[in-house]
């Protein structure tokens, strides 16, 4: 550790000598001076034209950009990482429900309710199988989470052997960040859902998810598209579940139908699940669920560029930098009469800053290798992340980190940022110490509730016990008179995934050039350290998934 903190200083002075003009680009005696403001709009102008279709895995649009960012890493001076050269294939399976073959019948003692499909419920696909119907009792289990080390759990005192449970996403707010991640993810719960014997699932909208995006615009677009998930060597989908015969999404209105009469209303299931207070409990009637779901194979690849370190010993030890480059492609509902989603903010800024990371580091190579990786399916799941930590093209037990780039916002002048993840390890004092020298300040994560580290591809990093940090903008204005996290919000809830986040949205250069450094001289130091970045001792992740 202070190998690697006598290396940040000397980053931090040699950085320091750079003359800065005002429009800030740096003197020529600096390598970081070859990130300019023009070739960063030039990429997001490409990756964000309507011309892409927004990008999405798999898609024509998707390929051309792909194509692109090899193009830019064959111009920087990178050699091909891939195993087809600049690509990365990665098989993808689709899955997409037929209308046609969704039926969810409620058995009740007074006869049978059979409900619409698209109005009062959607049917989720099977990621294999064509055809699935299960008919079973309803077992209310909360959030479905099983945590009784920390001293909570829906699962204890109920049998859900043989049964359909309903289940609310997410989890207790009284488990906090990274132990909420971890137990709220659905590859967590269905674990041990299936162990105990569940069958099929309806999920529960709790009144957050509804007030963030209402039933009426939800269940026109739950599973209107096909969904993808990653194909492993053997040709299986992966973290596929085929005990569950069945899945749907079902309205408030409808909850409120489905509980009445049993032990527990759905208004009570609301108030629990807000306090925390576990409430599972048999409903006692049954349900039949029908699906039919299509598939296809399709091949998406990650776009790879290898630098070469320059240390004979190091060089086989690598620094990997991500973005996602796919974005959400067209919307099946169009707003005011657009149904691109360009994906300029998320994420055509990460792959542009990603890229000028990698021209600024050409310029004077570490000592360490480094890969930079335009990643595929990001917005169906990490599926590009999840296949390259688990099928990297460098030799396994070889990555030492990882850095992820994932719609930071400029929507106004910064002069603070966030590190995501920089409580786990080693990273994050030299995060602190490169924001530093561009003139940042590093805060704490603005928003713990959302547990936004489990929720971006360096995760999938994380998950083979790989050190990652992700740096984003934070909420706050350096100009007094922006209220930043109005800003922001307004973002969030009227661009974000939506076609209106194109480049007619406001962009702070400044920000984003000194954001762009930032980024490049993580790579610096952890790439010319004599020490790899270690997990900290008490880190959630690193005594998790990497416990030597």
């Amino acid at each position: 550790m202070k190998r690697c903190m006598v290396a940040i200083g000397l980053l931090a002075a040699l950085c320091a000598c750079g003359q800065r003009t005002e429009e800030g680009v740096v003197s020529s005696d600096d390598p970081l001076s070859v990130i300019t403001q023009e070739n960063l709009y030039k990429h997001i102008a490409y990756l964000a034209d309507d011309a892409l279709e927004g990008r999405e895995a798999g898609l024509q649009g998707y390929d051309l950009a792909a194509k692109y960012v090899a193009e830019q890493y064959a111009a920087i001076g990178l050699e091909p990482g891939g195993n087809e050269g600049w690509y990365h294939q990665v098989e993808l399976q689709t899955y997409l429900m037929d209308p046609q073959g969704a039926e969810l019948i409620v058995h009740r003692d007074g006869g049978d309710i059979t409900l619409e499909h698209r109005e009062d419920f959607v049917a989720i696909g099977d990621k294999v199988r064509g055809n699935n119907e299960i008919r079973a009792e309803v077992v209310y289990i909360g959030y479905g989470v099983h945590a009784p080390e920390l001293g909570y759990s829906d699962l204890d005192g109920v049998d859900i052997d043989g049964k359909i449970v309903a289940i609310f996403g997410g989890g207790p707010q009284l488990i906090k960040g990274d132990k909420l991640a971890h137990y709220s993810s659905g590859r967590t719960k269905w674990k041990e859902l299936v162990e105990r014997g569940a069958v099929g699932a309806i999920a529960l909208r709790d009144r957050k998810s509804e007030e963030a995006n209402p039933w009426s615009r939800a269940k026109q677009v739950i599973a209107a598209k096909p969904s993808q998930t990653w194909v492993n060597v053997a040709g299986e989908a992966s973290d596929y579940f085929p005990q569950i015969r069945g899945a749907v999404a079902i309205s408030p209105e409808f909850a409120t139908a489905l509980f009445d009469g049993t032990p527990l209303s759905f208004e009570d299931a609301l108030d629990a699940s807000e306090a925390s207070e576990v409430r599972s409990v048999p409903l006692g009637f049954e349900v039949t669920l029908k699906r039919k779901t299509t598939h296809e194979r399709i091949n998406s690849p990650n776009v790879i560029g290898l630098l070469r370190g320059t240390d004979p010993e190091l060089a086989d030890e690598y620094i990997v930098y991500t973005a996602h480059l796919d974005g959400k492609g067209r919307t099946p509902v169009p707003i005011d009469g657009d149904d691109i989603n360009n994906g300029m903010y998320d994420n055509a800024m990460g792959t542009a800053i990603m890229i000028e990371a990698a021209r600024a580091l050409a310029a004077n190579p570490p000592r360490r290798s480094v890969l930079f990786i335009a990643l595929t399916a990001e917005e169906s799941g990490l599926l590009g992340s999840a296949y390259f930590a688990h099928y990297p093209t460098v030799p396994n037990g070889s990555i030492v980190a990882n850095v992820n780039m994932d719609m930071p916002l400029f929507l106004f002048p910064l002069d603070e940022i966030v590190a995501f993840g920089a409580e786990h390890s080693s990273l994050g004092a030299v995060a602190e110490a490169a924001a530093t020298a561009e003139g940042f300040t590093l805060v704490p994560d603005p928003l713990p509730e959302e547990i936004l580290f489990s929720r971006s591809d360096q995760f999938s990093f994380v998950r083979q016990g790989v050190t990652a940090i992700w740096l984003h903008t934070s909420n706050n204005s350096s100009d007094s008179n922006i209220d930043g996290p109005a800003v922001v919000q307004d973002h969030l809830n009227n661009h974000y995934h939506k076609p209106s986040d194109d480049l007619t949205r406001p962009i702070d250069w400044d920000s984003t050039l000194r954001f762009t450094r930032v980024n490049a001289q993580i790579g610096w130091t952890v790439g010319n350290d004599d020490a790899r970045p270690t997990w900290n001792d008490d880190s959630f992740y690193g005594n998790l998934y990497a416990p030597q």
